[in-house]
């Protein structure tokens, strides 16, 4: 097995990261020799570590197995920070980034990354279905992380010409800093109430939305290692 890989790489890592995150000032000697093999990568004999637990008092034992179920966690988490990273293959959102000029929003579609799909609504307060569409959008940011979702309000935005009311609200779509579509007046595709099963289905049609990620997916890939 190598370090980083398979059930000895996995808790070679965890003992390392406890070796890191504890205060081992404040532990007694004989905790700090026991954390010192435990986190080596040659197996400690048998016999030192017998006499290192003799060392310490039913107290001092039923402690370290508290801190070893926390650091457990403690680690356990930042594996799945660092697989969620790797899985998402770009940067991660989870809301909907409001646009407040257009200048921000050509800053947002230069600095975009080249795999992840930037959806941006165009709306105006006072145009029917814009609040209503934007809502749903903020449910969809939740499930599609790795989209970016944003918003940019025409009126203040200076992008009135181009985006009158009648075409309101408007989604736009790029992707590497390409267009891949420019849908107009929405909301006329749906009902006079919609949630956000309809404008996910509807932006599905399109092939404009990934595959949504399947709860539990990072953990069964830890849990795999």
């Amino acid at each position: 097995w190598s370090d980083r890989t398979g059930p000895k790489g996995v808790i070679n890592d965890w003992w390392r990261f406890k070796m890191e995150s504890v205060d081992q000032g404040s532990l007694p000697p004989s905790k700090r020799e026991l954390l010192k093999q435990m986190s080596s990568a040659h197996k400690p004999r048998d016999d030192s570590l017998r006499t290192l637990e003799c060392e310490m008092s039913a107290p001092e034992c039923e402690r370290l197995t508290e801190d070893d179920d926390r650091s457990l966690s403690q680690y356990r988490e930042r594996r799945m920070r660092e697989m969620r990273e790797r899985l998402s293959l770009g940067p991660r959102f989870g809301s909907v980034q409001e646009l407040s000029s257009s200048q921000a929003f050509l800053s947002t579609l230069e600095r975009e990354h080249r795999l992840t799909l930037l959806v941006v609504l165009v709306y105006r307060e006072c145009v029917e279905g814009c609040r209503a569409l934007s809502a749903c959008l903020d449910c969809l940011a939740a499930d599609y992380p790795t989209v970016h979702f944003c918003r940019i309000d025409a009126a203040t935005s200076g992008a009135a010409e181009r985006f009158p009311d009648d075409v309101l609200p408007a989604v736009l779509v790029y992707k590497a800093g390409e267009m891949l579509v420019s849908l107009l007046a929405v909301t006329q595709h749906f009902g006079e109430e919609f949630l956000a099963a309809d404008v996910e289905a509807f932006l599905g049609g399109y092939g404009l939305l990934p595959e949504k990620p399947r709860a539990g997916a990072a953990e069964d890939r830890i849990e795999g290692e």
